[in-house]
């Protein structure tokens, strides 16, 4: 996200300046007291970039510098700029700060800590190797949302197909299925070691992050007699009020 060039009102800090210049911020309605030498820090973040040169940020009444962002974690990408101190809650909207600020050192760290090497190295990694993982969490989520007029639940049948054998199944399993197989949204097969639980987990997971409340049953299939019984079909149900 590049930073707009806006002239500041106020004469600011040059590059010159000593490090020791203390400095105002006002991170979207968030105050904070600072020095250039903090800010300065790490010369490749995009905080040492916006202090040092001409100027690239407006002011606001009072003659603090404005960045136009959400300041409700900026208190602890200052402290590690300070000490080096890592932050013990809101880790990932502190990563996410990081990143934004391109704080490198601040970045790897966070990532090191339990609570992201979790989700980096083995949750994300998973997902990585589910086919169309992403686009499908998209398509439920709007196959959701267009059936959720005048209803409190919304109903959607899942197809997951752990392996290649399985999908041998696909055409065969599918047209056992009574609901309207057009919206059947298919995750896999993948190469990975987690278990199908783990991936509706992930399912879940992901669109709870997003507002939504869901839960996730198995769906059963009637078959005939001497047909095959699959137990690839779940379902999906989010709940409006």
């Amino acid at each position: 996200m590049s930073l707009p060039d806006y002239k500041s009102t106020e004469k600011p800090p040059s590059s010159a300046a000593p490090n020791f210049h203390v400095v105002q911020l006002n991170v979207g309605g968030h105050l904070y007291t600072t020095t250039l030498s903090t800010l300065r820090k790490h010369s490749d973040s995009k905080l040492a970039e916006i202090f040092s040169g001409p100027p690239k940020l407006r002011t606001d009444t009072q003659g603090r510098y404005f960045i136009d962002r959400d300041g409700s974690h900026f208190g602890a990408i200052l402290e590690f700029l300070r000490s080096e101190q890592l932050p013990k809650e809101n880790i990932q909207e502190v990563h996410k700060e990081a990143i934004h600020y391109n704080i490198k050192p601040l970045i790897k760290l966070l990532e090191e800590t339990p609570q992201l090497f979790g989700e980096l190295v083995g949750r994300q990694q998973f997902l990585s190797r589910v086919p169309h993982y992403k686009e499908n969490i998209e398509v439920l989520i709007r196959i959701a949302r267009a059936e959720a007029i005048a209803a409190r639940h919304s109903y959607i049948i899942i197809c997951v197909l752990r392996t290649e054998e399985d999908l041998g199944f696909y055409d065969n399993a599918i047209n056992s299925l009574e609901a309207a197989k057009e919206s059947v949204v298919t995750f896999g097969p993948w190469k990975a070691a987690p278990l199908v639980k783990d991936l509706l987990d992930c399912v879940k997971m992901d669109i709870e992050n997003q507002g939504y409340r869901v839960s996730i049953q198995p769906h059963a299939v009637e078959k005939s007699f001497l047909s095959r019984s699959y137990d690839y079909f779940y379902q999906l149900t989010f709940t409006w009020w």
